[in-house]
């Protein structure tokens, strides 16, 4: 999805507007923290070029990173070379190992192409959460949020480059399609034009709440959060075994430290 040129573009665009992933990561790890007190672990899907990362060490503690674009993951690594990172599809991805939660930001979600990919997507993070533990979804906007022909633009400057963006969103179907335009100025290579264009599905409320129950989660919307365009939050239903060990204390080969976040560290 993101080539080489422009992951690079992205990085630099969103580090120079001063996007602010701590705040973001705080608010994330605090309905983590809500549902999953002991949470010590966190898989960010989709997680670009790792600007949660470095927030979400500090506030959960362990944390990995998967994303569908080598070269995102290529920056992220440079920004992060302690944390483990995966090339991975966030409706296929297999790691073979449980977190305590699991996190997928930045209307990412929205990438996908239909609601049963969007069920692959949910039900694929949701496998890799232990008992108890949480998922937490940044959904794109909802058809009666958003706003059709919408024009935004920015100018900012990164490392010597200006990067001038201008970009027109409309409705396509269920669908809203962003066509993206830069140009990049700088002393040595003059000006260049780069044009991208990205597709988000406009799946309701409802949709992602039944690709949530589907996938075993009873979801909650946290709203105005995150741009405005909320959080779904979800927490994993404990194995009878892990609860049974937990009211025992008796825990087994998990972690069982309280009732709402039962399961192995990864």
């Amino acid at each position: 999805m993101y080539g080489g040129e422009s992951a690079k573009i992205y990085h630099a665009q969103h580090t120079a507007r001063g996007k602010d992933y701590r705040a973001e990561a705080e608010v994330v790890a605090g309905e983590i923290r809500k549902r999953c007190p002991e949470a010590g672990s966190v898989l960010d899907v989709a997680c670009g070029t790792g600007g949660h990362l470095g927030a979400f060490q500090d506030l959960i503690g362990h944390v990995e990173g998967v994303d569908l674009s080598e070269p995102m993951l290529a920056i992220a690594r440079a920004g992060h070379p302690d944390v483990p990172l995966h090339l991975g599809d966030m409706r296929s991805f297999d790691l073979g190992r449980t977190f305590d939660a699991v996190t997928c930001l930045f209307a990412s979600i929205g990438y996908v192409a239909s609601e049963a990919e969007l069920h692959q997507a949910v039900r694929c993070l949701a496998g890799h959460v232990v008992p108890g533990g949480v998922v937490v979804v940044e959904p794109w906007w909802f058809p009666e949020t958003y706003l059709d022909r919408w024009v935004s633009g920015d100018v900012v400057e990164h490392e010597g480059t200006t990067i001038a963006r201008v970009a027109h969103t409309v409705r396509e179907g269920d669908a809203s399609v962003m066509d993206v335009h830069y140009l990049l100025a700088s002393a040595a290579s003059g000006v260049r034009h780069v044009h991208e264009v990205h597709r988000a599905m406009l799946f309701t409320a409802a949709q992602y709440e039944a690709a949530f129950r589907e996938a075993g989660l009873e979801p909650e919307h946290v709203p105005g959060v995150q741009s405005g365009r909320g959080l779904f939050v979800g927490v994993t239903p404990p194995s009878s075994a892990s609860a049974a060990e937990f009211k025992s204390g008796h825990p087994g080969s998990g972690t069982a430290k309280n009732q709402t976040c039962l399961g192995e560290r990864s």
